[in-house]
C-alpha cells in the first residue's frame, strides 16, 4: 500500500485501543429470559390494573424489563445496567408508597433485588475485561449491604407505640358480683362469671418467667378418626380447676379429670358423640362445675360437672368419679333440641359452657351458619343445674311462652342464636347473652322485625324468667357477620357496676349492667349504601368513640404477596371489588371487601381485665374478607346446597360456597382474602395484635403485633423465622397480678408471657400442637401453674393435638 504524505505534515502516534467484545452467554440468556418473562407478565397486568385506575407503577417497570430482559439475551450489558436502574428506581417507589414499613417493603423490593444479583453475577459472562468477577462478588455485597439498610432504616423509622405508665396495683380494685373467686382454684371457664380472666397469683413474675418449664404433659387420646374429620377439629378448651382437681372436655365432648399437680388421670366419661353431630368445628370449650348447697359429701354428684355437647344434649356426671348424675335429666342428659322441630345432623350444637347463674344453667347453641334461612331456632334455655329440668326459654318470636313449646308447635325457626358464652351477674340476676345473627349471614330483606332488634345485641335476661331487661346493639341489619363472639367482661367503672363489650368490628364499649346505657361515648358513623338490597342499609352505624382496635381503611397501597407479581393480583383484585371502606354492603355482580372480616377485631376469646391496675388486654385480629353473593341458580348449579340434602363433606372455611337456601344468594367467603397458589394473604401484615388498654381513659398503653412468622409462609411452607409479624390468632390470654400476660392463640404454635406493663415477651415455649385455646392459671401444692390444651384448630392451620401441657419454675 502506498504511503502518501505532503511535505511538513506530521502524523500522529496512533496509541492500539483495546475493544471488549461483545460475548454469547448461556447463564445471560437465561436471566433475561426469566427478566422479559416476568416484565411481560408485569406488563400485561400493570396494564389491567392502570385501565382499572390503579398504580402505573406496574405497566412501566413491566414494560421496562421486557426491554432489558431482550437486550441481556442479545448479550448486552446494557440490558444489565437498565435492569439495575429498575431495581433503585423500584426501592425509592417503595419508600414514596409505603414510607418506613418494612412488611410492605416485602413485596417491592425483596424479589427485585434477588434477581438484581443474579444480573450481578451474569455480567462478567458478557465481557472479558480483567477483573471481572472482583467487581461482580463487589456488586453483589453492595446490593446486599444496601438492602439491609434500607429495611434497617424502615424498621427504625417505623412510628414508637405509645408507652404510658400502668396505674398502681389497688389503684383500681373491684370487687367481683359473682362471689367467686380465682387464685388457688379456677372455678368457670372466664375464671369466674364476670369473666375477668384475671389470676392474684403473684409466684410467678417478670423477672424469674424466663425460669419457667414444662412439668408435666398428659394425651387426651380425642384425635381424628379420617382426614376428612382432621378438617374440624379445633378443640378451644379452656379447663376448670377446683381442689386438686382439673376438669376438661375435648373436641368431642369426652370429659376427663386430671390431678392438677401431675396430669395424672382420675376419671373420663365419653358421652359418643357421632361424627355426622359435627358443625363446622369440633370443639367444646369449657365445662361447668356446681357444688349443691348443703348436700353430704358422700352424696352421688353432690358437685357435679356439666357440658353441652356437639349434638346438643347437657350432660351432668359425678365430679368425684365421672359417673352420670341420675337426678338430671334422663340418666344424666336433657336434650337441648326438644321443641325445635327437625334439626338435621350437625345443624344444632352446644360447643360453649353454659352460664350458671343462681342455680339455672342458661345455654344458647351454634346453628350451623349459612345452610337455610329456616335453620332450626335460635332460642335461649334455662336449665334446673340439679334436676336438668327445663326452667324457661326465651323464643324472640314468641315471647309470651315461658317454657316448652305449645302442643303442635316448635321454636321459631331462623331467629338468631348465641354460639358463644355468656356471662352473669349473682347480685343482679342478670346473664349477659352476646347474641348472634338471623339464619342466612348475608342476607336481610326475609328478617322479621324482632330478629332485627335482637340480632348482633348483648341481650340481658334475667334468670329468674327468662325475659329481656335491656339490649345493646351493635349493627343494624347485620350483613356482615359480625356477630358478638365474645363474652362481655363485668366491671366497676367509674363507681358503677359495668361490663366491658369487645366486638367483631373492633369496637369496645362500656355498658352499665343494670340498664344497658353506654358509660362510655358511643357515635353513630355515616356508612355506604348499595348492594343487593339498598333499601335495607342503615344509613348509619353505631361505633364507639372511646376506643376501637380497628385500623383505617384499606388502600391499593396496602396489598401484598411474594413478589410485585401477586401484589399486583392483589391489587387488581382491590380495583375490581366493591370497597367504599367500613360497613361496605355485600354485592352479586362483583366481589366486595369487607374489613375488617368476620373474625374480629375480637372474637370468641375476648379479653382480660386486670381490676387492680384498670387494664384491659386484648389480643385481635386485622385481617379483611372477600366477599361474594352468588345468584341462586348459579349456585345450584355448582351444587350448593344445605348439609343434609346434598354438601355431604364436612369442613373448609365458613362462608367458603354456603348455600344460603330459601333466599336469593349463595354467599362465597375468602377468608382473609388470600391468594389461591400462594396462600398468602393480600393484606399486608401485621394481621394480628395484642393492646393493653388504661380502662379508666381508653388510652393505649402498648400495642404489638401478635405472632410470629415461624410456621408460615407461601405455599404453606413454614418460613422458620423468628419475626413478629403479627400472624391471626384465635383463643383469648390470662393477666396475673404478678405483672404477666400468658397467651397462646397465635398460629405459631407458641406460648408466650408478656410484661404487662411494656408489652415484651419475656418467655415463650413450643407447643406440641396449635394453641388456639385460653390458658389458666392456679395453684397447687404451693406452686404456681400455667395450663393449657393444645389442641389446634383446622382454620387456623395449626397442627391438631391432644395435649394438655403444664408449665411451672422449677
Amino acid at each position: 500500500m502506498t504511503d502518501t504524505r505532503y511535505e511538513g505534515e506530521r502524523v500522529p502516534y496512533l496509541e492500539p485501543v483495546e475493544v471488549t467484545p461483545r460475548r454469547r452467554s448461556i447463564a445471560a440468556m437465561i436471566v433475561g429470559g426469566v427478566i422479559a418473562l416476568i416484565g411481560l407478565v408485569l406488563a400485561i397486568g400493570g396494564a389491567w390494573l392502570a385501565v382499572l385506575g390503579g398504580s402505573l407503577y406496574y405497566v412501566i417497570t413491566g414494560a421496562l424489563m421486557v426491554w432489558s430482559g431482550v437486550l441481556l439475551i442479545r448479550g448486552r450489558m446494557t440490558g444489565g445496567w437498565l435492569y439495575l436502574a429498575i431495581v433503585i428506581a423500584s426501592v425509592l417507589w417503595a419508600w414514596w408508597e409505603s414510607g418506613a414499613n418494612p412488611w410492605a417493603q416485602v413485596p417491592r423490593v425483596i424479589a427485585p433485588v434477588v434477581l438484581a444479583i443474579a444480573v450481578i453475577l451474569v455480567l462478567p459472562t458478557l465481557t472479558t475485561a480483567p477483573g471481572k468477577w472482583r467487581l461482580a462478588g463487589g456488586g453483589v455485597l453492595v446490593a446486599l449491604v444496601l438492602t439491609v439498610i434500607n429495611f434497617w432504616a424502615a424498621a427504625a423509622g417505623m412510628p414508637n407505640p405509645v408507652m404510658m405508665g400502668l396505674p398502681a396495683p389497688g389503684t383500681a380494685g373491684m370487687m367481683d358480683p359473682s362471689g367467686q373467686q380465682t387464685g388457688a382454684d379456677w372455678p368457670v371457664y372466664g375464671g369466674t362469671t364476670s369473666a375477668r380472666r384475671y389470676s392474684p397469683l403473684v409466684q410467678i413474675t417478670p423477672a424469674n418467667v424466663s425460669k419457667l418449664k414444662q412439668v408435666w404433659l398428659t394425651h387426651t387420646g380425642d384425635l381424628p378418626s379420617n382426614a376428612m374429620i382432621r378438617k374440624t377439629y379445633g378443640a378451644e378448651n379452656t379447663p376448670l380447676k377446683v381442689g386438686d382437681s382439673l376438669y376438661i372436655c375435648t373436641p368431642k365432648n369426652i370429659m376427663i379429670s386430671l390431678d392438677a399437680a401431675t396430669g395424672m388421670e382420675k376419671w373420663r366419661y365419653d358421652p359418643k358423640v357421632p361424627d355426622d353431630a359435627i358443625p363446622y368445628t369440633a370443639a367444646c370449650r369449657g365445662v361447668v362445675y356446681y357444688a349443691v348447697p348443703n348436700a353430704p359429701a358422700e352424696q352421688p354428684c353432690a358437685t357435679r360437672i356439666i357440658e353441652g355437647t356437639l349434638d346438643a344434649r347437657l350432660i351432668a356426671v359425678d365430679a368425684r368419679n365421672g359417673k352420670p348424675c341420675a337426678d338430671f335429666g334422663t340418666n344424666g342428659q336433657a336434650d337441648a333440641k326438644q321443641g325445635m322441630g327437625k334439626v338435621p345432623a350437625g345443624f344444632v350444637s352446644i360447643n360453649s359452657p353454659p352460664t350458671l347463674v343462681r342455680g339455672v344453667l342458661v345455654t344458647g347453641h351454634q346453628v350451623l351458619d349459612g345452610q337455610d334461612r329456616w335453620a332450626p331456632s335460635g332460642v335461649i334455655q334455662g336449665f334446673d343445674v340439679v334436676t336438668g329440668k327445663l326452667r324457661w326459654a326465651w323464643d324472640m318470636m314468641n315471647p309470651s311462652w315461658s317454657g316448652a313449646p305449645p302442643a303442635g308447635k316448635e321454636w321459631a325457626r331462623g331467629t338468631p342464636n348465641m354460639w358463644t358464652m355468656a356471662s352473669g351477674d349473682e347480685q343482679l340476676g342478670l346473664v349477659y347473652l352476646p347474641m348472634g345473627n338471623a339464619a342466612a349471614d348475608y342476607y336481610s330483606s326475609l328478617r322479621r322485625p324482632e330478629e332485627n332488634m335482637f340480632a348482633t345485641s348483648l341481650v340481658a335476661l334475667d334468670v329468674t324468667t327468662g325475659k329481656p331487661k335491656w339490649r345493646f346493639q351493635a349493627v343494624r341489619n347485620d350483613v356482615w357477620d359480625y356477630d358478638f363472639g365474645a363474652q362481655a367482661t363485668l366491671v366497676d367503672y367509674k363507681g358503677a357496676p359495668a361490663l366491658v363489650l369487645p366486638s367483631k368490628q373492633g369496637d369496645i364499649y362500656i355498658l352499665d349492667r343494670r340498664t344497658g346505657q353506654p358509660l362510655t361515648p358511643v357515635g353513630e358513623m355515616k356508612v355506604p349504601g348499595g348492594g343487593v338490597e339498598p333499601a335495607q342499609r342503615a344509613a348509619t352505624q353505631r361505633v364507639s368513640l372511646w376506643h376501637t382496635l380497628r385500623k383505617p381503611d384499606l388502600t391499593e397501597r396496602d396489598m401484598w404477596g411474594m413478589s410485585p407479581i401477586d401484589q399486583m393480583l392483589c391489587r387488581i383484585q382491590y380495583r375490581q371489588a366493591s370497597y367504599k371502606g367500613f360497613f361496605t354492603p355485600p354485592e352479586a355482580g362483583r366481589p366486595s371487601v369487607e374489613y375488617p372480616g368476620y373474625n374480629g377485631g375480637t372474637d370468641w376469646g375476648g379479653i382480660a381485665v386486670d381490676p387492680q391496675r384498670g387494664i384491659i388486654v386484648a389480643n385481635y385480629n386485622d385481617m379483611p374478607n372477600y366477599v361474594r353473593l352468588v345468584p341462586r341458580a348459579k349456585a345450584d348449579k355448582l351444587g350448593w346446597a344445605p348439609r343434609d340434602q346434598a354438601r355431604g363433606k364436612i369442613g373448609g372455611a365458613e362462608g367458603a360456597g354456603d348455600p344460603q337456601a330459601n333466599t336469593p344468594y349463595a354467599i362465597n367467603v375468602n377468608a382473609g382474602w388470600r391468594m389461591p397458589f400462594t396462600g398468602l394473604l393480600c393484606k399486608q401484615p401485621p394481621y394480628g395484635g395484642i393492646r393493653a388498654i388504661d380502662m379508666a381513659t381508653g388510652k393505649t398503653i402498648w400495642d404489638r403485633p401478635f405472632g410470629e412468622a415461624r410456621t408460615n409462609g407461601p405455599f404453606g411452607i413454614p418460613s422458620m423465622l423468628p419475626i413478629s409479624i403479627g400472624t391471626p390468632n384465635n383463643g383469648g390470654s390470662v393477666v396475673t397480678a404478678g405483672g404477666l400476660i400468658f397467651v397462646a392463640a397465635s398460629t405459631d404454635n407458641l406460648i408466650r408471657a408478656i410484661d404487662l406493663k411494656t408489652g415484651k415477651t419475656l418467655w415463650k415455649a413450643v407447643l406440641p400442637a396449635g394453641g388456639q385455646a385460653t390458658p389458666i392459671v392456679y395453684e397447687a401444692g404451693g406452686k404456681q401453674y400455667l395450663v393449657i390444651y393444645a389442641g389446634g384448630h383446622h382454620f387456623m392451620e395449626t397442627p391438631v393435638g391432644d395435649e394438655v401441657v403444664a408449665y411451672a419454675l422449677p
